[in-house]
């Protein structure tokens, strides 16, 4: 069996507040008050970012509309343009926060043959890249080593996009709002 030592994700967990959830998770978590507990990261009237739980690289960040609907094209014409220019601001606070050289960017549609665990609200994942982040560990030893804990990978994005124009940093517990 394959072990990585991995005591930052005791607070994953443990932590409490999602178990309650009825629903869909992506239309439901940004109603919460607690968009550092979630990583909900930014905010736009039709769509936010928040960080994936389960990252393939540090940094692994989902851009997901507002909008509730499992079909990408039936997503509205201001949803669409809102999630794509989140996934341009995501990829500039990335690139002056993390500095990968390079990034995949993509979806899961059409249900569980494409990947996604869910599958019925649309979400873009945007994932930094990193000349020579695959290893032999993925490789050989069929066990991914995530580098940095999910919180201080928050703490960088959300420094980031609260630099950016056209922005409301609300603090470092909320989501940074865009205004534009």
């Amino acid at each position: 069996m394959e072990q990585v030592f991995a005591p930052w994700r005791i607070d994953w967990v443990e932590r409490e507040g999602n178990d309650d959830i009825d629903g869909c998770v992506f239309c439901t978590l940004p109603e919460r008050e607690a968009d550092r507990e979630n990583y909900l990261l930014a905010r736009s009237d039709d769509a936010y970012v928040m960080l994936n739980n389960y990252p393939y690289n540090p940094g692994h960040a989902m851009v997901i509309p507002h909008e509730h609907t499992g079909e990408y094209r039936d997503l509205g014409e201001d949803a669409l343009l809102a999630k794509e220019r989140l996934v341009q601001r995501t990829i500039d606070a990335m690139d002056e926060a993390l500095g990968p050289d390079a990034y995949n960017v993509g979806y899961n549609l059409g249900g569980g043959a494409a990947g996604g665990s869910i599958d019925d609200h649309i979400h873009a994942h945007v994932v930094p890249r990193w000349n020579g982040d695959t290893n032999f560990m993925p490789v050989v030893g069929d066990t991914k080593v995530v580098v940095e804990a999910v919180t201080d990978t928050y703490d960088r994005l959300h420094e980031a996009l609260a630099t950016q124009d056209g922005v409301r940093d609300e603090g470092e517990t909320r989501a940074v709002v865009i205004e534009d």
